[in-house]
Order: C-alpha cells, then sequence, then structure tokens
C-alpha cells in the first residue's frame, strides 16, 4: 500500500520515465464551440504519452517515449518538435501509415475531439523499446494503445516485462468508445489493465463511462476492488478525490484562470511523476501535480513552457 506520507523508492536507472502511445497532431479550433461553427484550426503538438515526456523534461526528470509516427510532414513536425525539447527519438517509429490527429474545439470545459487513426496503433515491441523499459523506474500508457491491435500486444509485453523488473505502473483509464476497433467496446479489457496497474487516474467521465453514473466513493471503489494500488478521480473545477485503499483524502483545484483543459491531465501527471522521482512524499507529489496542471490550464495547447518543478512549487505554495 501506498502511504501518503512516505516517499516512493525507485531502483537505480538511467531513465526515469518512459511514457508509451500515441503521438499525433492535435488540431484544435482558434475560437471556443462545441458546435460545427468553427472554421479555423492551428496545428499543436498531441499526443498524451509524449506531452507527458516533454512535461516531464522541462520539470527536471529524465524521459523517453516510444510511438509510432507516419513517414509524412506531420510525422516528421512530431519528431521534430521530440528534438526540440531534448527528447531522444530513438523511440519513435516510422511506419507506413498516416500519422494520426485529433480535431478539437479549444474548450475551457471537457472537450469533445474527433479521432482520426493511422500510424498511432502500429507501434511494435522492438529490443530498444525492450532495452529503454528495462532501464526505467516509471512506464506510462492510456487507453489509447490498447483501444487496437497490434499495438495492444506491445503494451501487454510492457507490461509484463515492467513487472518482472519492479517498473511502477500508470495508467490513464481515459476510455473514449470511439477510438476501440469496430465490434469491441473494450470496458472489459480495461478493467482486466486496471488490475495491473499501480496508479490510475480517471476522470468523472471515465469512471462513468466505465461504471455507469455512481457516488465519488464508490466509483474509486471500483478500481480499488479491480486491484488498483492508488486510484487518483480528478473532478475538474471541483478539485480530487484520491485513495491507496486505506485513506481517502481531497484536493481542491489550484487553477485560477481556464484559457484551454487540452492537456491538463497530461500536466498533472508530469508533475506528479516529476515529484516522485525527485523524492517527494506522494501527498507533496499530488500537490505538485495539480499545481503543474493549473499552470498549464492557463494556455493553449496541451504542451506549454513550463518552468522547472521547484519553480512551480515556489509559484503555487504546494
Amino acid at each position: 500500500m501506498y502511504n501518503f506520507e512516505e516517499k516512493i523508492t525507485f531502483q537505480d536507472k538511467n531513465n526515469d520515465i518512459l511514457t508509451v502511445g500515441e503521438l499525433l497532431i492535435d488540431m484544435i479550433s482558434k475560437d471556443y464551440s462545441d458546435q460545427s461553427d468553427c472554421d479555423t484550426y492551428k496545428r499543436y503538438f498531441g499526443g498524451s504519452p509524449s506531452n507527458i515526456a516533454i512535461n516531464a523534461k522541462k520539470l527536471g526528470i529524465h524521459s523517453q517515449v516510444a510511438s509510432a509516427v507516419g513517414d509524412d510532414r506531420l510525422g516528421r513536425f512530431l519528431i521534430e518538435q521530440l528534438q526540440v525539447a531534448d527528447i531522444d527519438v530513438r523511440g519513435v517509429q516510422k511506419v507506413d501509415y498516416p500519422t494520426s490527429m485529433v480535431l478539437v474545439n479549444k474548450s475551457q470545459s471537457t472537450p469533445i475531439p474527433i479521432f482520426y487513426r493511422g500510424a498511432d496503433y502500429h507501434l511494435a515491441y522492438t529490443p530498444y523499446l525492450e532495452e529503454v523499459l528495462i532501464n526505467s523506474k516509471i512506464v506510462h500508457f492510456s487507453c489509447w494503445p490498447i483501444s487496437q491491435f497490434p499495438v495492444r500486444n506491445t503494451i501487454e509485453k510492457v507490461i509484463e516485462m515492467a513487472k518482472k523488473n519492479g517498473i511502477l505502473v500508470g495508467f490513464d483509464p481515459n476510455y473514449h468508445p470511439m477510438i476501440w476497433q469496430k465490434g469491441e467496446e473494450g470496458i472489459e479489457y480495461i478493467k482486466n489493465i486496471i488490475s495491473k496497474a499501480d496508479i490510475v487516474k480517471p476522470s468523472e467521465d471515465d469512471a462513468e463511462r466505465l461504471f455507469g453514473k455512481d457516488t465519488h466513493e464508490n466509483q474509486i471503489n471500483k478500481f480499488l476492488l479491480l486491484g488498483a494500488k492508488l486510484v487518483i478521480l480528478t473532478m475538474g473545477k471541483d478539485g480530487a478525490i484520491v485513495s491507496n485503499g486505506a485513506e481517502t483524502i481531497t484536493f481542491d483545484t489550484l487553477a485560477t484562470e481556464v484559457v484551454d483543459t487540452t492537456g491538463a491531465g497530461d500536466a498533472f501527471w508530469s508533475g506528479f511523476y516529476a515529484g516522485l522521482i525527485k523524492g517527494y512524499t506522494l501527498r507533496e507529489s499530488l500537490d505538485l501535480g495539480f499545481a503543474v496542471s493549473a499552470y498549464k490550464l492557463k494556455y493553449v495547447g496541451a504542451v506549454v513552457d513550463l518552468p522547472r518543478l521547484e519553480a512551480i512549487k515556489k509559484l503555487y505554495g504546494v
């Protein structure tokens, strides 16, 4: 069990966090709208795992990415952005499918995306991927790579190897039926994956999609009963509830300005992981995660110019 007042101890490894999964283009509208009347969109670097890796690097820890992009100009743009962020790109595979893309209207609440998938679900389990994984302290992935074959097979191998090598497994159960292969809703498979994860961070919407409507406490218990060791239920402007199965604590939002919610969850993961790696207690690391998320909310796009973790800690007084 994870104690909120204790640090998580990691083995001495070269890399702090490996993020595995989608690397894609976020096309975000110029104007705020939940309707179809937006006609101007701007290209942004996107993909939750890659967002986390870049944010984590900016916050002061080591990160690497395992993803697949198309051998096209969008794929080259994504790789260039990783290089600008000083991320090792050897784990980014070029495949014979178009680079994946998400179209989303700028929003001050939960954005509603439209998915165009291609290269992202063709990530293969390679000797290099295994080498980087074994030399990492944390591995992180979301529902994207488990929602399609053949990358689902890759994630299953990643989880198996992580368990054998004492690597912390973080899973974002961001279930959305539109990303799953035709004929499979994916809910039962996600529940199976939750049983193999150490830390999960569902939003209210994620929990409702997986389990139906219920109280926050009951939703958290469902994740714990499936085997997760720590559950972080985020509730937007209402903060979050976190439980280790024995103790449950609440966190108020630190956000004072919301310009764009795209990537806010990724920002949380980045600050949280950076806190753990830098030796903060679990509770302190959670505070840092929410502080980084609040900082990101002031800007458009999933990846913003984050200062070091210590600067954000001072800025938000956590």
